[in-house]
Formats: C-alpha cells, structure tokens, sequence
C-alpha cells in the first residue's frame, strides 16, 4: 500500500459519484483525498503552500478544467494536473498537455492507470517543492549580503579577478579581497564555480545575471 498522506490529492467533478468512487479507490492505496463538485469550490480552499495534485475533469459547468488550469498558472508553483475526460478529445488533451499537465485519461479509467498518473503527479510536485525551497534559501543568502558584497559578488560572478574588480569599484585590492572572503562565506561557497552555480540556483534572473 502507498503512503502519501503528507501530501494530498485534489479531485474536481461535477459527478457525485465520480467522486466518491475515485476517493475510495485512492484512499484504499494510502493517499489523503479532498473532493470537489466544482472548480469554483475548489478555488475556494486552494492552498498553493500545501504539497499535492489536482485529478480535474474537462468538462464541468461556470468553469470547465482547462480555465481553472489557465488560472492555477498564476501561482507561485502551479499544482501538478491529472485531466480526465469523458471522451477523447486530442486538441483539449494538446492544449492541457501544452500547459503542463501530467496525464490526460478518458473514461472509464482503469485503478492502475489512474495510481500510475497520480503517483507521478506527486513526484512532480515533490520535485518542484524541494527545487523552491532551494532556491529560496540560496535568495535569502544572497539578501544577506551588505550592498558592496553584492558588487563583488556580481564581479567575481563574472570572472572579473580581484585586481579588476577593484579598479571597477575604485577601491583597494585588500578591501575587495575581504569582501570576497565575507561574501563568499555568507553564502557557504569555496570556489567561484561554487558561487555561479549558487546564482543559478536562486532561480532569479537579476541574481544569476548579476
């Protein structure tokens, strides 16, 4: 039996029973399930913060799949889709595909495939997680750093040497090469290939451009 109840999975459906047999199936396999008859319910309890995916039907009626899954993209990271539908529809499955979403199953919709594309749904959502709080840390790091720091920083970023940078700042090679040191410890890296993949990191263009 699979054990996720850290994370929860999200089914939206305008069919009761739909519901309620997609719950026990899940819920038989381990998994902490939250129903919805309406994408509007389910906008309303949204929780970007708490890990999980969404099992969204097409078709549904004030705001069908596809629209909540254009509204979803707004955030910050946007909750991994499983589309299911009740016939097969290639340019609704591309245009669901085309804007991220994980699977897209017709009805009827066998356990084991459906387990498989939720599965993979929360690995996704894993993944993006542990990449943004990475990046979060490594941005918070960066802050850290005084405002003559984040100069050397982009300089040395760069490949500037310290000589360079201090002709650049108009100060003296000393004072860069202890703000360099202060820098460069701040954010817990040894080598200037260290700092560029720390740039990279932050996910921030202006950070990883600097």
């Amino acid at each position: 039996m699979t054990s996720n109840t850290a994370s929860l999975i999200y089914i939206v459906d305008d069919d009761a029973s739909i519901l309620k047999a997609y719950r026990r199936l899940l819920e038989s396999e381990g998994f902490a399930v939250k129903t919805f008859l309406s994408a509007m319910d389910y906008l309303a309890a949204e929780d970007p913060d708490l890990p999980g995916c969404l099992v969204l039907d097409v078709q549904m009626p004030q705001l069908n799949g596809i629209d909540l899954q254009a509204r979803l993209l707004s955030n910050l990271m946007p909750r991994p889709i499983v589309f299911i539908s009740g016939k097969s529809d290639i340019p609704t499955s591309v245009k669901a595909m085309k804007y991220g979403a994980v699977d897209f199953l017709t009805k009827p919709i066998a356990r084991d495939e459906l387990i498989a594309a939720v599965q993979h749904a929360l690995l996704k959502d894993a993944s993006q997680r542990t990449r943004q709080a990475g990046a979060d840390l490594c941005r918070n790091k960066f802050l850290s750093l005084t405002p003559r720091e984040r100069q050397v920083f982009a300089h040395v970023v760069k490949g500037r040497l310290n000589k360079q940078i201090a002709d650049d700042l108009r100060i003296a090679e000393k004072t860069v090469k202890i703000h360099r040191g202060r820098m460069m410890h701040k954010i817990g890296v040894r080598s200037v290939a260290e700092l560029v993949r720390f740039a990279a990191q932050t996910g921030d263009t202006e950070i990883a451009e600097t």
